[in-house]
């Protein structure tokens, strides 16, 4: 299966092939690559996909280069930008990135023995000829303007250079790099079989599953994907077992039956542009190569409640290119053993925290991330850093939102870890976001002319102590572990509560005025791209709960049926008559009183969205707490 000739097949096109000439030659040398498709990034992070032949396309590649193709606003998602009476949209290629090409590993050339491929262009989407929207132009935005203002931040504040390594002034520096990598999480499982739920909590909590060895079907796709990845230049570094599943079965033909498993796999990191790229070709190629083998996957971020769910960690780094060729760390202290960062690593560091609230509504745009954002199996939850016990001996904590990943022995290794993002979250934004709020940071902690060790006692602060830059009635870092040493109430007095609904997580952008300006950094977040996703995330919540998640608790409910007998205690009775009140309270009308999922349902279709969001908590513990008592209850009966 898969056993192609690799060797002959094409796998990207870099950007120094993006000319006319070099290409026509390359697709030519090529002819399993039999279509092209312009691919635009709406603001949800939806990708466009079309086949233009392509012989169509070299008949045309030097209008098509310069013109793109067109859309309209009814393919993409922009909405308040590309409405039904204006709605032209235009696909321009992005000439600075890699073209991969996607495989169709179902249809097979058999005149080349290769699968048929189609050459993915990274594209802007242009609405009226006129104004670049979307994705791709924000996150290509935010990159510019983030290089050129902290060029200019470290021309105007020479103090910064006593604290990192490697340069001694900005007079040395040709380039500004942005640094990013993702790290991607996702469930595997064998199609019809649906999780046991009990099963998956009791191997999570053994560690039955953590770095094990992968087995069957598993293994082979698992194998296969980092090899065929490492074809399109990505430098896989790892796969292995994630902390999720259960141990398959082995059928009596030899085959693996019941396979339900949670994976990892990570690759090395690009600039911001580039790894957001990289990532979409990554969830693609895997999902191809796991069907292959009978495997679906999804990359929800809470596929099984009360199992782990998947995250994608987000890494952040700033890295500078001097003029003699040589590469330094911008974030790495000039003393590691002394600092844990120079003042542009803490200015950065300081400026996500502070922020946030701003950025979390293009992390956890949806129920499902916002159902992986609970206390426990290493979500992130509170808004807080870890530095380590020391600068001299680095630690890891697990707890944190924010942390710092970092080698006294390798400079270039240091750099942030985001790990609330999930594989849906939309990276472009997420990266676009942080790279403002980092620079946010910056400015305050250089135009201060703050050293390490003052912006190292900001960043470890009490509640109530007065800042220069951040809150008062705040703390922003704990070395603890944030679940088990603070009670729920202390969380939310030290770290800020967290949202609980959609509706709550995109309030962040309205709430927090001052935060909201600091992400968008002077228009280039505009607030017509945050109001067109703020539209987008209330809409899909809104159509989600009333059409996917109410009528999911309805079949829940109807299954709670009564199964004792004539052996039953009154213990089983007792158990018995408050399940069924609360089903009753929940999903039954009468013609006094409606039902929690009514309520919900008429409070949407009422546009009352602040009542749906608190019906929607209140709905949701009394499903927690419904579950519950029926497993107690079924448990006890023979």
């Amino acid at each position: 299966m898969l056993e192609f000739d690799f060797e002959r097949m094409l796998f990207k096109i870099p950007p120094e092939d993006h000319d006319i000439e070099k290409l026509t030659t390359v697709l030519k040398q090529h002819p399993e690559v039999e279509f092209v498709s312009f691919v635009g990034l709406d603001i949800a992070g939806n990708d466009t996909d079309e086949r233009i032949p392509i012989k169509s396309f070299l008949n045309d590649m030097e209008d098509m280069l310069e013109h793109g193709v067109q859309t309209d606003g009814s393919s993409v998602n922009l909405p308040k930008i590309a409405t039904l009476n204006n709605a032209k949209v235009d696909m321009i290629p992005d000439k600075s990135v890699n073209w991969y090409v996607d495989y169709n590993f179902d249809n097979i050339s058999h005149k080349l023995n290769l699968p048929v491929g189609t050459l993915r262009i990274p594209s802007f989407l242009v609405h009226n000829e006129r104004t670049e929207v979307g994705s791709r132009a924000i996150l290509t935005g935010a990159i510019r303007k983030f290089k050129e203002e902290l060029m200019a931040l470290l021309k105007e504040n020479p103090y910064v250079f006593t604290y990192i390594q490697g340069a001694d002034s900005s007079d040395e520096i040709d380039e500004i790099i942005t640094t990013s990598a993702t790290e991607l999480e996702f469930w595997v499982r064998t199609p019809e079989d649906k999780a046991d739920k009990e099963q998956l909590s009791t191997s999570q909590e053994l560690k039955e599953q953590y770095w094990k060895r992968t087995y069957g079907p598993v293994r082979t796709a698992l194998e296969k994907s980092l090899e065929i990845l490492d074809y399109y230049g990505l430098e896989m570094e790892m796969g292995h077992k994630e902390v999720g599943g259960v141990k398959s079965k082995l059928t009596r033909t030899g085959a693996h039956d019941h396979i339900m498993e949670q994976l990892e796999i990570d690759w090395k990191y690009s600039d911001a542009i580039q790894a957001a790229d990289n990532e979409k070709q990554v969830k693609y190629l895997v999902r191809d190569v796991f069907n292959q083998f009978g495997l679906m996957t999804t990359f929800m971020a809470k596929p099984v409640e009360g199992v782990a769910g998947s995250g994608e960690h987000t890494h952040l780094g700033v890295s500078a290119r001097l003029k003699n060729g040589k590469m330094i760390n911008l974030f790495s202290a000039q003393e590691p053993d002394k600092d844990f960062l120079s003042p542009v690593g803490f200015g950065g560091l300081m400026g996500i925290l502070k922020n946030y609230e701003a950025i979390n509504p293009f992390v956890s745009p949806t129920i499902d991330a916002l159902n992986r954002q609970k206390p426990g199996y290493e979500a992130p939850v509170c808004i807080v850093t870890s530095l380590g016990h020391s600068a001299a001996e680095p630690s890891r904590n697990r707890t944190i939102m924010v942390g710092l990943v970092r080698d006294q022995n390798k400079t270039m290794a240091t750099r942030f870890e985001l790990r609330s993002p999930h594989p849906k979250s939309n990276t472009y934004l997420v990266l676009a976001a942080s790279y403002m709020a980092m620079l946010d940071g910056i400015k305050a902690a250089l135009k201060a002319e703050k050293t390490p060790e003052e912006l190292e006692a900001s960043l470890s602060k009490e509640y109530g102590q007065e800042d220069f830059y951040l809150e008062k009635d705040r703390e922003y870092r704990s070395e603890k572990d944030v679940f088990e040493d603070y009670t729920e109430d202390e969380r939310n007095t030290l770290f800020g509560t967290a949202p609980e609904t959609v509706w709550e997580n995109i309030q962040g952008f309205y709430q927090y005025p001052e935060k909201t300006q600091a992400i968008s950094a002077g228009g280039i977040i505009p607030m017509t791209a945050i109001e067109s996703f703020a539209t987008y995330a209330i809409d899909q919540w809104k159509k989600e709960l009333h059409d996917r998640v109410i009528p999911e608790y309805m079949r829940d409910i109807r299954g709670y049926m009564m199964i004792h007998g004539a052996d039953a205690t009154d213990y089983d009775l007792a158990n018995w008559e408050r399940i069924n009140e609360m089903r009753h309270s929940i999903a039954k009308d009468s013609l006094s009183s409606k039902g929690l999922l009514t309520r919900v349902k008429e409070a949407l279709d009422n546009g009352e969205y602040q009542l749906a969001s608190d019906l929607q908590i209140e709905l949701a513990g009394q499903m927690s707490l419904l579950r519950k008592l029926y497993i107690r209850y079924r448990k006890n009966l023979f």
